[in-house]
């Protein structure tokens, strides 16, 4: 296949939102375009964006003398990490401290209980859009928020909670599943 400049690509959050999180027993989107209303929007994330890193664990084998024989794969993380800066957003509180730990609404107050209660594992999806409008779908089916970011409270910064969402497999093997489809009437 020859280079294509068209294939190189930028990506932007989905307008309306590009996060969404539901339990691990919610039927799972299998293309762009399927619905999330079974999912909660988690508002902007920081111009940060998305990464994904995919980290492979090995063990070099060496024969006698030394040599290296063969390299055997011990292990494989699959980790998302953004920024959620809805600091106000009920919603994005309870993924971060845990639904049960966060009550009440911003116009009634709301509590905050901060403990150490284990995150549990949840299905994520990210939405955004590619060059010349094509869409692309992270779906996570099984993942874990293992790390959360320091917070700062300064007045020239937004309120932000960075996440590291691990990504677990699921009944298939897989850690996530991506969807890609060009807009109507875009090109391939």
């Amino acid at each position: 296949m020859a280079q294509t400049a068209t294939n190189v690509t930028a990506a932007k959050p989905q307008t309306g939102g590009a996060v969404y999180v539901a339990a691990t027993t919610t039927t799972l989107p299998t293309s762009t375009s399927a619905s999330l209303s079974s999912f909660t929007p988690l508002g902007y994330i920081s111009d940060d964006g998305l990464t994904n890193e995919t980290a492979t664990d090995t063990s070099e084998i060496k024969a006698w003398g030394g040599d290296p024989v063969l390299t055997s794969q011990t292990g494989k993380t699959d980790t998302f990490t953004f920024t959620l800066i809805e600091a106000l957003n009920p919603d994005v509180l309870k993924e971060v401290y845990g639904a049960s730990n966060v009550s009440g609404t911003l116009n009634g107050g709301i509590t905050v209980n901060v403990d150490t209660t284990e995150a549990v594992e949840r299905a994520w999806v990210v939405d955004m859009v590619m060059r010349n409008g094509a869409a692309k779908r992270i779906v996570i089916p099984n993942g874990k928020i293992t790390e959360v970011g320091e917070i700062t409270y300064k007045d020239d910064e937004a309120v932000g909670y960075e996440v590291t969402i691990t990504a677990f497999p699921n009944s298939a093997n897989k850690t996530h599943i991506e969807y890609i489809k060009a807009a109507a009437g875009g090109t391939t």
